[in-house]
């Protein structure tokens, strides 16, 4: 018998949080691999090449210890969502010098200094005074760092992101900053095993990226659309993600349940995968 996606992604949703955890080098190289197969046949269906996404490992939570194994199978990008644990991790981990950070959640200004230090990405852009803090920061520093501008396609007022309609005015702010590579948009879908509701969150930040390309400011890069994370990336992947941010498929189930992770623009801490 032949299972559809959809049938696949609504298991993943309802056993998310049942991962096991990977203790071992050889966990996490079997984990990387089953989710590359993941990647690999969701391109398959619609044709396109899997080289052409890219695998965003999500570390937080996990210990040193944890991701000093993640490093040895080979991950050499790591996603973190809070910015003091991220720090945390990158001065323990320093004597890795080819291993780089992805901040993935909702940053204050009063982070940005830190943030302008290690990481080499920001995936969640969604503020002009962020943009401001982060680019004077950065000419400080003397390194320039790729963004991606958080966009909320599920029109959950809970979210962070920009209102799409928002979107295009944000970007021509932008080359105003030069520190800033901008890559592309970024996005999370609402968290249902329904997907049904879960697929046109994925499918506005495509057409988003379409309609904003035709007349994208001369150095904003709009190549890139990061989305989907370990329950729903096969159908991002479907809608054209060049980038899935995968956290609990290759980590393993973390302590709190889902529903506790994920991102609000409320008091609950904030997650992207």
């Amino acid at each position: 018998m032949q299972v559809s996606i959809e049938e696949v992604t609504q298991a993943l949703h309802e056993s998310h949080g049942r991962y096991p955890q990977a203790n071992s080098v050889e966990d996490f190289r079997r984990n990387l691999a089953a989710v590359q197969q993941r990647i690999s046949s969701a391109c398959q269906r619609v044709g396109r090449d899997p080289a052409s996404v890219r695998l965003l490992p999500v570390s937080k939570t996990f210990d040193e210890a944890h991701l000093r194994l993640a490093y040895v199978a080979g991950c050499r990008l790591l996603g973190e969502n809070k910015v003091q644990e991220a720090q945390r991790k990158w001065e323990a981990m320093a004597d890795l010098t080819d291993l780089q950070w992805s901040i993935i959640g909702h940053l204050q200004t009063n982070k940005v200094k830190q943030v302008a230090r290690f990481a080499s990405e920001f995936q969640a852009l969604d503020s002009l005074r962020v943009a401001e803090a982060l680019d004077r920061r950065l000419q400080v520093e003397g390194r320039r760092m790729d963004v991606f501008v958080q966009v909320n396609t599920s029109g959950e007022v809970s979210k962070y992101g920009l209102p799409p309609e928002a979107v295009a005015a944000f970007l021509r702010a932008l080359p105003a900053f030069s520190t800033l590579r901008v890559r592309g948009l970024m996005t999370l879908a609402l968290f249902s095993a329904d997907v049904a509701r879960v697929r046109p969150c994925f499918v506005r930040l495509r057409e988003l990226r379409e309609r904003l390309r035709q007349d994208a400011p001369v150095g904003i890069g709009l190549e890139e659309l990061s989305m989907g994370m370990s329950g729903d990336f096969e159908i991002a992947i479907e809608e054209g993600a060049t980038v899935v941010r995968v956290g609990q498929a290759i980590f393993g189930a973390r302590a709190m349940p889902d529903a506790y992770y994920w991102p609000t623009a409320d008091a609950r801490p904030a997650s992207h995968d």
